[in-house]
């Protein structure tokens, strides 16, 4: 495509120019240009391909030098200003070169050729102009739409990975709490639930970049209700269920878990506890219900989202990020029972 832009474009243009003139002037004076000696028609054709590049290698410095100047402004100061160097470029051109030839090879310069050798060639000079603006024009748009949506994905993935290391902590801090109670009462068992914190740290370090099997969280959430049940009251009436259906679904990870945690950290009153995680259709739903303590206030979703830390808030920031328009989340305290329930539209 470069070869026929550089070398064969140019040749039509000028052929097309001089034709076209050719025409109009021939429809005035009743001429017959293809009757006149071919030698002649030729040595009119070969300057006019020589003018047809002489044309473009100057469109092409007026916009190499407007490129450089005004860059990525496309104003209507600069296309003013582009357009008048397309027609002062016409203008030389025409007049110093093609008016001559005219008056060489069809014995004498009429006032009509006159009129058609300037008029013409300026008419495709604009057509070949807003074409080549307008694609212009287009590439960097698109070029720009690229940059801002790389721009606003690097943005995105950076707050993804500053909301991860928010969460860490957190999760870091409740665990090592148990251990640390655990290693005054019994070693051997807190050697264990190092072992499930080993697994579960294991899986938060490697599995969040990608989807995984729902089936994966499941096993995941099963180890950390384990780890939270050694340092729970024993009240706690725990009643956990994860549907059979689930296996393959792929899903984000580390969705579900802030939700648990949430619950294990607020529980209180009777220590009633419910985790059910079911397929409902094309979604997937989780459900958490647990306990307050006696004193909690029968507040409003918005007022328990806050109070309850940066959990719950940045676990509504990745939905928003990972699964935009794509799912629901409800959070709130109905007869001191705290509720929440996730939903996640899934792609089968």
């Amino acid at each position: 495509m470069k070869f026929f832009w550089r070398y064969i474009f140019p040749a039509l243009y000028g052929l097309m120019a001089y034709f076209t003139i050719r025409l109009l002037t021939d429809s005035v004076t009743g001429m017959q240009f293809w009757k006149r000696s071919w030698g002649l028609n030729s040595i009119e054709m070969a300057f006019s391909i020589l003018m047809g590049f002489m044309f473009l290698w100057g469109y092409h410095l007026v916009f190499h030098y407007f490129n450089k100047k005004w860059q990525d402004n496309f104003s209507a100061k600069r296309i003013c200003q582009e357009l008048l160097g397309v027609f002062l470029i016409n203008l030389v051109v025409q007049n110093t070169f093609m008016i001559p030839m005219v008056a060489l090879t069809d014995d004498g310069l009429q006032w009509y050729d006159a009129v058609d050798v300037n008029i013409i060639p300026l008419f495709y000079a604009l057509i070949y102009y807003g074409v080549r603006r307008s694609y212009d024009y287009s590439m960097a748009y698109a070029e720009n739409r690229l940059q801002l949506e790389k721009i606003t994905n690097d943005k995105l993935e950076t707050e993804l990975k500053f909301l991860r290391a928010q969460y860490h902590p957190h999760f870091l801090f409740n665990a090592l709490n148990t251990i640390y109670f655990q290693m005054d009462e019994d070693v051997a068992a807190a050697k264990k639930t190092v072992e499930k914190f080993a697994d579960l740290l294991r899986y938060q370090l490697y599995d969040q970049q990608e989807k995984v099997c729902i089936s994966h969280e499941i096993q995941y959430l099963r180890h950390f209700v384990e780890l939270q049940k050694i340092r729970s009251s024993r009240k706690l009436q725990l009643q956990v269920y994860f549907d059979e259906q689930l296996q393959d679904e792929k899903v984000y990870p580390l969705l579900f878990l802030p939700l648990v945690e949430n619950a294990f950290k607020h529980i209180g009153g009777e220590y009633q506890l419910q985790l059910l995680l079911r397929k409902q259709g094309g979604e997937i739903s989780f459900y958490v219900e647990n306990s307050l303590p006696a004193a909690a206030p029968d507040l409003p979703e918005m007022d328990i989202e806050r109070k309850s830390g940066i959990g719950l808030e940045n676990l509504q920031r990745r939905l928003e990020l990972l699964y935009p328009g794509r799912h629901s989340f409800s959070a709130g305290v109905r007869q001191q029972q705290f509720i929440a329930e996730l939903k996640l539209t899934i792609n089968e």
